[in-house]
């Protein structure tokens, strides 16, 4: 043990004055009480012992272990963020200049995207049985399209968008496209003439089609509710007669119409009859519009002289011998 030194120090008062005493003392042996020294650099020669490193067992991707018939609605019940350890297929997602694009795992491309890897056929049956009980059956009376067409005849389209951006909202999709064939409007001859001509170019002859397109409000259901808009004004506006339109003549007529026209007069004072009592005249009115509207040509030529004959009750051999000569 090594000697520790201790110091004692002592005042007295010695004819008005201080006297310090200071007394040393050496002992071979130390109390409790006393501090010892702190060794921190430890013993010379001796190292501390390393601690071993503890290997952590991790275990493979779960995409690895997963059975071929599990049930993947399970797994992946609703729309979620791409997970590599959850998919077990070798998805690769991105761009690369040399060989095949990235893999699944730390791919950030796979998960900026929505995906729909819940929206599988098992899974879509699935909810699809669910909701059947909620649903009422379809109406067997609209079982054909004719059907559905005669009880619904406007058909509205819009289109919905997904695809990865700060905003879920496509300035496509407030787009909104109205048809109808504008026979199943009930429309009279003025009300179809003047209906045809508001609409310009959205009317397709061929298949009696009227297209409205809107896209000029900020929302879908607004451009809907201005379609539905212009639908009404246009069939009210068809069936109002301006004060002008009773001053138009034959001559300012823009198509050919029988009824209005000397050829029905003809014919009526001809039979003694009115037109609706002759036999064939519905024919012969209809054969004389086409030649006056669409033209001279050898189909409505053809016509013309068929629906005469059938008139006037001549046979058709007849006529074609006595043209050839």
């Amino acid at each position: 043990m090594a000697l520790l030194s201790r110091v004692f120090i002592k005042s007295t008062l010695f004819n008005n004055s201080t006297k310090i005493i200071i007394c040393y003392s050496n002992q071979a042996q130390h109390k409790k009480d006393d501090f010892l020294p702190l060794n921190l650099k430890g013993t010379k020669g001796q190292t501390a012992p390393r601690r071993k490193p503890k290997k952590h067992v991790v275990s493979p991707p779960r995409c690895y272990e997963m059975a071929v018939d599990q049930d993947w609605g399970s797994v992946w019940p609703g729309p979620r963020t791409f997970h590599p350890a959850t998919v077990p297929l070798p998805i690769r997602q991105g761009y690369t200049e040399k060989g095949a694009p990235p893999g699944k795992f730390a791919n950030a491309e796979l998960m900026k995207i929505p995906n729909f890897l819940h929206l599988t056929p098992p899974v879509v049956k699935r909810q699809c049985e669910a909701l059947k009980k909620f649903c009422t059956p379809f109406p067997e009376n609209l079982k054909t399209d004719e059907q559905c067409e005669k009880h619904f005849p406007i058909e509205i389209t819009s289109s919905n968008y997904c695809f990865s951006s700060p905003s879920i909202r496509n300035p496509l999709s407030r787009i909104v496209t109205l048809k109808i064939k504008l026979s199943t409007l009930n429309l009279d001859n003025h009300a179809t003439d003047k209906f045809r001509r508001l609409v310009g170019d959205r009317y397709d002859e061929k298949t009696d089609i009227f297209t409205l397109v809107t896209d000029r409000c900020p929302t879908r259901q607004q451009n809907y509710d201005y379609a539905m808009y212009l639908l009404t004004a246009l069939y009210h506006e068809s069936f109002n007669v301006e004060s002008w339109e009773k001053l138009k003549s034959e001559a300012d007529m823009e198509v050919y119409i029988w009824e209005n026209n000397a050829s029905k007069k003809c014919v009526e004072e001809l039979f003694g009859k009115k037109a609706e009592e002759i036999e064939n005249c519905n024919e012969y009115s209809q054969r004389v519009s086409e030649l006056m509207n669409e033209g001279e040509s050898e189909y409505t030529l053809e016509n013309y002289g068929a629906s005469v004959r059938k008139l006037f009750n001549l046979p058709n051999k007849i006529m074609k011998e006595s043209c050839n000569k």
